[in-house]
């Protein structure tokens, strides 16, 4: 998932598909883990989406992720489902989807998805900035970890998010030579170890 087009495409068509004034039905019924239920011809267009999504590309897949994150809580379900699927990215993707709602709800389910896909690597920054999307802090250092990255589109893609939800990026440039980028990497992690021993950042139980 992490590429030339993502980092910037993802997050500009996820904000404006969530601040659209998109109307969707849904039933008055809730599922067993609580989440609102779409109407039958919504579930049918969100399981048209997903069972297309593994097979889509570039702006596409883009596009089916802004839409699955403007449904909301509907989708919630399938989508959570849809994170346990094997090939790392389709399950970041739905990652994607979810961390676009910015619905805090979704951090404990998240939490107790059994992920199948390994140690993916475009998987593990995304579950990162879902997690603090969510408003889940404590996943900030595997973004941090990311500035660290031998790929420039990684680091690129890592201080995005970082400044996304931080609004500073401590002057770290991800096209600097190893020795500017080191010393910026320092002071992330300068500053998140403030931010640790504070409680700021101190995981939840």
């Amino acid at each position: 998932m992490i590429g030339t087009q993502r980092i910037g495409a993802l997050g500009a068509l996820a904000l404006a598909a969530l601040l659209a004034s998109a109307c969707f039905s849904t039933s008055s019924g809730k599922s067993a883990s609580g989440w609102l239920q779409p109407s039958p011809s919504l579930r049918q267009q969100i399981d048209d989406q997903i069972k297309r999504l593994p097979w889509t590309h570039g702006i596409e897949r883009v596009e089916q992720i802004s839409w699955l994150a403007t449904v909301g809580e509907p989708a919630y379900e399938q989508l959570l489902e849809l994170c346990t699927d094997p090939r790392a990215d389709v399950a970041a993707s739905a990652v994607a989807a979810l961390g676009a709602t910015r619905d805090s709800r979704l951090v404990e389910p998240l939490r107790a998805v059994k992920w199948k896909a390994g140690d993916d690597r475009s998987l593990r920054f995304e579950r990162a900035r879902c997690f603090v999307r969510l408003g889940d802090w404590t996943q900030l250092g595997a973004l941090i970890d990311g500035l660290a990255e031998e790929d420039a589109w990684a680091r690129a893609w890592c201080l995005a998010a970082l400044r996304e939800v931080t609004g500073q990026d401590l002057g770290f440039d991800p096209r600097a030579e190893a020795p500017e980028r080191a010393q910026g990497l320092e002071r992330w992690r300068t500053w998140y170890s403030s931010r640790t021993s504070e409680g700021i950042l101190t995981p939840s139980r």
